[in-house]
């Protein structure tokens, strides 16, 4: 009795300490990408099924897409998933990733209080919105934090020729959700992805003021980080799921992906 006692022992103790050594080897990805792709909802449906067919755990880091972008240029993640084409030319030119391509696009709006004290509604361009906003009876919040949203704002702040500066500027180094909430405190404006407004709009009072511009396209690239910049990166799991996201399965994701009916994120990839 006591040997077939321990012989199930030692067939536990083997069974458990296969299933920890299997656990111990689950391959991770690691991915930095915007606070809109996680603040919007997409990467809890999409991420899941990314993981199922890569057979691999995502581990995200949700931040700026400057932020991103200097993560992947230290290495410190595998892939990046932004929204700041100006600077994922630049990342890309300097050696740093490897293949850009496209996955996803929305646009930028811009938001404010129902009232419209700058009477932004009124605008017949978007610079002449930013030049309303700058006339300062009502504040603006700005994200401040490299993020690709922070860099179109100031895009668009030099377009229309404006320094912005001031009372009503309110630079607050926050991510797209904070800033949403905090210029809807403040009764500001403020310049967000549609895709993050649309998901948070219940728990708002902001408006849309001005939107539809051409100016304010707002696309989303998959870049792999250079292994021969950093030869430890996961290059192939990367190159997977940049493949998985762009693929038949992963367009179908980012293309059904509805709040109230209305869509987030418009796919790229035609299939």
């Amino acid at each position: 009795m006591k040997n077939i006692m321990n012989k199930i022992l030692h067939a536990v103790l083997i069974a458990m300490l296969a299933w920890s050594g299997i656990a111990l080897a689950e391959d991770h990805l690691r991915l930095a990408t915007t606070t809109s792709t996680a603040d919007s909802g997409l990467l809890e449906v999409l991420n899941p099924a990314a993981e199922a067919a890569l057979g691999a755990k995502i581990d995200v880091i949700a931040v700026g897409s400057g932020k991103a972008l200097k993560l992947g240029e230290n290495g410190d993640v595998d892939v990046l998933l932004v929204h700041d084409p100006e600077a994922e030319e630049k990342f890309v030119t300097a050696g740093f990733g490897s293949d850009r391509q496209p996955v996803m696009h929305n646009d930028f709006i811009l938001l404010g209080p129902t009232a419209d004290p700058a009477g932004v509604r009124q605008a017949t361009d978007i610079s002449d919105a930013m030049r309303r906003i700058s006339g300062g009876v009502a504040s603006f919040v700005s994200r401040g934090d490299e993020s690709g949203t922070h860099q179109k704002e100031l895009r668009l702040w030099r377009a229309a020729q404006i320094e912005p500066s001031g009372r009503w500027y309110l630079s607050v180094g926050q991510g797209m959700g904070a800033v949403l909430k905090i210029a809807d405190d403040k009764l500001a404006y403020t310049l967000a992805d549609r895709g993050t407004y649309l998901a948070l709009r219940g728990q708002l009072e902001l408006e849309v003021v001005f939107a539809d511009a051409e100016e304010l396209f707002n696309p989303y690239h998959v870049i792999l980080i250079d292994p021969a910049k950093h030869p430890h990166v996961k290059h192939e799991l990367a190159r997977k799921y940049s493949e998985f996201i762009r693929g038949e399965a992963g367009q179908k994701i980012i293309r059904d992906f509805k709040i109230d009916g209305e869509t987030l994120f418009h796919p790229d990839v035609i299939h």
